[in-house]
């Protein structure tokens, strides 16, 4: 494959938005739309018996999800050190150790995102501190209360969900 052009058609806060012209290997030319966007992590956070985590409002979907807390990397910022500080500002609690569950991309057909899944399996309370423009709850939910839900298919969200069959598949069956 060859990129015989490349145009930014739009520069966010959160991400940016580039049209790519490119010759495939078989030859032909052809264009990508590429959504680019700097990483995220997301957390499986265990309380005891019972997984933690956010409510909030998802403007572009217009509904309320249940949520594992998540967020972006910040320029030069490690993806354990983001995973960290996510916690402590959307639940209010400081994880006392992180584990590396997975690595994934979350729309390879057009985004460069990758997300990395975190099991944090000892909390400390903190004190949380969201973003100005998020308004987030924290939500306790007992473990088989949570897989109940999981069946039921009452979670929309992937990260959650991809977290949810990660945490128990392998790690609560282990």
């Amino acid at each position: 494959m060859k990129v015989n052009s490349s145009k930014k058609i739009y520069q966010g806060r959160i991400l940016n938005l580039r049209v790519d012209e490119i010759t495939l290997d078989n030859g032909r030319r052809t264009t990508r739309e590429v959504v680019e966007y700097r990483g995220a992590v997301a957390i499986v956070p265990i309380i005891e018996d019972k997984i933690l985590f956010v409510r909030q409002f998802r403007y572009p979907v217009g509904e309320e999800l249940i949520e594992i807390p998540a967020g972006k990397i910040e320029e030069g910022e490690h993806p354990d050190d983001t995973a960290y500080r996510e916690l402590i500002e959307e639940t209010g609690y400081r994880a006392a150790e992180l584990k590396l569950l997975s690595r994934f991309y979350t729309a390879p057909g057009y985004s460069t995102e990758e997300l990395y899944l975190f099991l944090a399996p000892k909390l400390e309370p903190s004190e949380m501190s969201p973003d100005f423009d998020e308004i987030i709850e924290p939500v306790e939910i007992p473990m088989d209360e949570v897989y109940r839900m999981l069946k039921n298919d009452e979670f929309h969200d992937a990260k959650t969900i991809l977290g949810l069959l990660w945490f128990f598949n392998f790690v609560k069956n282990d």
